[in-house]
């Protein structure tokens, strides 16, 4: 691992009380124009549906406003989830993408549906959809459509038909294989492909995981040695005390999760620290302090280093969780921003 750590970020776009759609796709393309200033290495925005507490509905869209807003950082999907869509619509969307930021999109995909059932099967009566058993042949095509040279499709005639995402493409965006299995390690390592274990959500079976990728690891022409980064919520601030309080409303929104509590919109800090105690609820939020960063900026980055220096990684992607009191803007989040300050400030060098 190098001596320098790379920061990254994953945006789930959340939503919280008294909070639009539309303040809160505003507060995260302002977010990601201060992770580009402050020299964060990539932008991701996730894939979920019908999720009262998510905005994160349709990464290719959020990637397209957020590219047009920055300059230098990465921007891509963490992940699309391709049972949900048409292989060769990925592809064109991605490669318009690519060649609207040359060399600036991320294409992370990913194997769940990011959804619950009903709406799994509303997709999949209501538009094209891609078979999850055959997920890597889907990966396997959607490389070969977004490069140069495109596909070829052998028709039942046995006549070849050309087929590219993009008539002229000049750079591809670069493909990253997602998961929380040892399926997903095992298939990035067989594909030559970089790959994120999905460490924010649980971070249960990271270090086989790592293991199997890296052992197993295939080298592909364009990724000669695995290419690999970690991804944990963060909240942080100018105390542990205010970072603590930040980060309860996303702790108790993924416990009610976890719990198989009806969701709602995140709530505001004040609303979190005023709910009835709940035994339940309190022992599943427990076992995540544990596992998240939330600390002053000294702490969460000696957390993050000592992260980084365990699994043997140079980046790391965080998840800003820091929630909004009351009285903050709706379009805009003054806690997740101050954790990328924060910890730009201890981690990054200065841009110049």
């Amino acid at each position: 691992m190098s001596e320098t750590l790379r920061l990254s970020v994953l945006d789930l776009v959340p939503v919280r009380s008294g909070q639009t759609s539309a303040g809160a796709v505003a507060a995260s393309v302002g977010l990601a124009k201060l992770a580009d200033r402050l020299g964060f290495t990539r932008y991701w925005f996730a894939e979920h549906h019908n999720m009262r507490s998510v905005a994160s509905t349709t990464p290719p869209v959020l990637i397209a406003a957020t590219v047009a807003q920055t300059e230098r950082i990465r921007v891509g999907s963490g992940g699309v989830m391709l049972p949900n869509h048409a292989p060769f619509v990925v592809a064109e969307q991605f490669a318009a993408l690519e060649a609207i930021a040359p060399g600036r999109i991320d294409l992370g995909l990913g194997r769940a549906p990011g959804s619950d059932p009903v709406i799994t099967q509303l997709l999949r009566i209501s538009g094209p959809t891609a078979d999850v058993d055959r997920f890597p042949d889907h990966i396997a095509d959607i490389l070969s459509l977004v490069s140069p040279d495109g596909a070829n499709l052998r028709l039942t005639s046995g006549r070849e038909y050309a087929i590219t995402a993009t008539p002229a493409a000049s750079s591809t965006p670069q493909v990253w294989l997602l998961g929380s299995s040892d399926y997903s390690a095992k298939l990035a390592a067989e594909l030559g492909l970089p790959y994120v274990f999905a460490n924010h959500f649980s971070g249960e079976g990271l270090e086989r995981a790592l293991e199997l990728y890296r052992t197993g690891y295939q080298p592909s022409e364009a990724h000669p040695t695995p290419e690999t980064f970690l991804t944990a919520n963060a909240s942080v601030a100018p105390t542990a005390e205010e970072a603590r309080a930040r980060a309860l409303p996303q702790l108790r929104a993924m416990a009610r999760l976890r719990a198989n509590r009806p969701m709602r919109e995140l709530e505001t800090v004040e609303e979190a620290q005023a709910a009835p105690a709940d035994s339940m609820v309190d022992e599943v939020i427990a076992g995540m302090e544990r596992r998240w960063i939330i600390g002053d900026a000294s702490a969460a980055a000696s957390e993050l280093r000592t992260l980084a220096n365990r699994h043997g990684i140079d980046e790391i992607m965080v998840s800003p969780i820091s929630g909004s009191f009351e009285a903050e803007p709706a379009d805009a989040a003054p806690g997740r921003e101050q954790t990328l300050e924060l910890l730009a400030g201890e981690l990054l060098p200065p841009v110049g």
